[in-house]
C-alpha cells in the first residue's frame, strides 16, 4: 500500500510503500501505470531490493490496482520497451521529422563525446560549456535504464541550463524526443534541436559482470562508430580512478581500454586528463601506450578542470558510484576533458563559419 508520495518529475514519481510491515521506497512512472496517489495498492517488482543493487536499488511499481493509464495520446506509431507488459506507444523522430532527417547531410564534423557511464554526462557537458558550446544535447542509449524519467541528473542538467534537450533511442523512451537508432538520435540532436555538441551515454544503472565483453559500458563502442558512419567527430570520455578499490577499474579502465583498443574502429580523438600527481599522469599514458592506441587514435592532453569550474559555479553536485569530484578528482576530470575538447572543437567550427560569412579568408 502507498503511504506517502516523494519527489517528482517529469514521467517519475517517488512513493512510500508499505511491504510486509515495512516502510520501502518505490518508483511510480504515471505514464505506463497510471497516476498513484496515498492509500493505492500496488503491485511492485523487488528484484533490485533482493538483490541489493545500487543504482535500481529501489522497488519499482508494476500496476495499480483499478488505474490505468490514459491512452488518449498515443498518435505515434514507435513502441518502445516492445513486447513487455511495459511496452509504450511514442511518437518517433522518424515520423515527426522525417523529412528533416532524410534530407539530413549527416552531422557535418559535429563533435560527438561517448561516455561509459551515466554520471559522465554532467562533466561532459560542464566541460562543453565553459569550452563555448553553444547547444549540448544528451542522447540517452540503451543499455542501461530504458525509463528516461529514472535519471535525476539530466532534469538537473537541463534546470542548471547545461543540457539544451534530450532524446531518447533504442528502447529507451521519456526523452523530450524519440528516436528508433542512436543514429537518429544524433541527426536529431543536431538537426531538430541545434546541437553544437552531442552527448550520447547510456542511462543510469549500466551492468558488469568482471569479464572483458559481459559489460553494458561497451556500447559506447558501437557509439563512437556510429557517430563516424554520418560524419561526426567522435570523441571517447575515458573512464579513470584512482579511488576504485577494483583493480580493474584503478588508472585507466579496462573499460576504456577494450573499447579503444577492440570495440572502435575508427580513429578518435582521445582526450587524455591533464593529472597533477606525476604517478597517475604515467599510470594513464602507460596503459594507453602499452595497449598500442597511439597507433590507432590522436591522443590528446586536455585540462578537465573548466568543467569542475562550471559545475561548482552551476551548484551541481554529481556523483559517481557514491563519489563526489573531492573523492575520486581523476574520473571527473576525464570526463570533463572529454567535454572542454568537443566544446573547443564547437566553438572553432562556429568561428570558422562566422568567418566565412563575413568573407574573411
Amino acid at each position: 500500500m502507498v503511504t506517502a508520495l516523494g519527489d517528482a518529475r517529469p514521467g517519475s514519481h517517488e512513493i512510500e510503500v508499505n511491504v510486509d510491515g515495512e516502510h520501502a521506497t518505490a518508483i511510480a512512472y504515471p505514464e505506463l501505470v497510471g497516476p498513484v496517489t496515498v492509500g493505492d495498492t500496488v503491485i511492485l517488482n523487488t528484484t533490485a531490493v533482493a538483490l541489493g543493487l545500487g543504482t535500481g536499488g529501489v522497488h519499482f511499481v508494476i500496476a495499480v490496482e483499478g488505474s490505468t493509464p490514459a491512452d488518449d495520446e498515443l498518435v505515434g506509431r514507435v513502441m518502445k520497451a516492445r513486447y513487455t507488459p511495459s511496452q509504450s506507444a511514442v511518437t518517433g523522430v522518424e515520423e515527426s521529422h522525417r523529412a528533416v532527417l532524410e534530407g539530413s547531410r549527416g552531422l557535418e564534423l559535429t563533435p560527438v563525446v561517448c561516455a561509459p557511464l551515466h554520471s559522465m554526462v554532467a562533466p561532459v557537458a560542464a566541460g562543453a560549456r565553459r569550452a563555448g558550446a553553444s547547444s549540448v544535447v544528451y542522447v540517452m542509449t540503451d543499455g542501461a535504464a530504458l525509463a528516461g524519467a529514472f535519471s535525476g541528473l539530466v532534469f538537473e542538467l537541463r534546470e542548471a541550463g547545461l543540457l539544451d534537450g534530450w532524446i531518447t533511442c533504442g528502447q529507451a523512451f521519456g526523452g523530450e524526443l524519440e528516436a528508433v537508432t542512436v543514429w537518429t538520435g544524433m541527426l536529431a540532436a543536431r538537426e531538430v534541436m541545434g546541437a553544437d555538441v552531442i552527448v550520447v551515454a547510456d542511462g543510469p544503472g549500466n551492468l558488469g559482470t568482471d569479464t572483458t565483453w559481459g559489460v553494458s559500458a561497451l556500447g559506447s563502442g558501437n557509439s563512437l562508430n556510429a557517430v563516424a558512419t554520418i560524419g561526426g567527430r567522435p570523441i571517447p570520455a575515458l573512464r579513470v580512478s584512482f579511488a576504485d578499490p577494483r583493480e580493474r577499474h584503478r588508472g585507466l579502465s579496462h573499460h576504456s581500454l577494450t573499447i579503444l583498443r577492440d570495440v572502435c574502429k575508427v580513429e578518435t580523438n582521445v582526450p587524455v586528463p591533464t593529472l597533477v600527481d606525476e604517478g597517475q599522469r604515467q599510470a594513464v599514458w602507460g596503459a594507453l601506450r602499452a595497449a598500442k592506441l597511439e597507433e590507432r587514435h590522436q591522443l590528446v592532453d586536455v585540462d578537465g578542470r573548466p568543467a569542475l569550474d562550471e559545475l561548482r559555479a552551476r551548484s551541481v553536485i554529481v556523483r559517481s558510484m557514491g563519489r563526489t569530484e573531492e573523492d575520486d578528482p581523476a574520473f571527473f576530470l576525464a570526463a570533463g576533458a572529454a567535454g572542454v575538447l568537443a566544446g573547443r572543437m564547437a566553438a572553432g567550427d562556429r568561428r570558422w563559419r562566422d568567418g566565412l560569412g563575413t568573407g574573411n579568408s
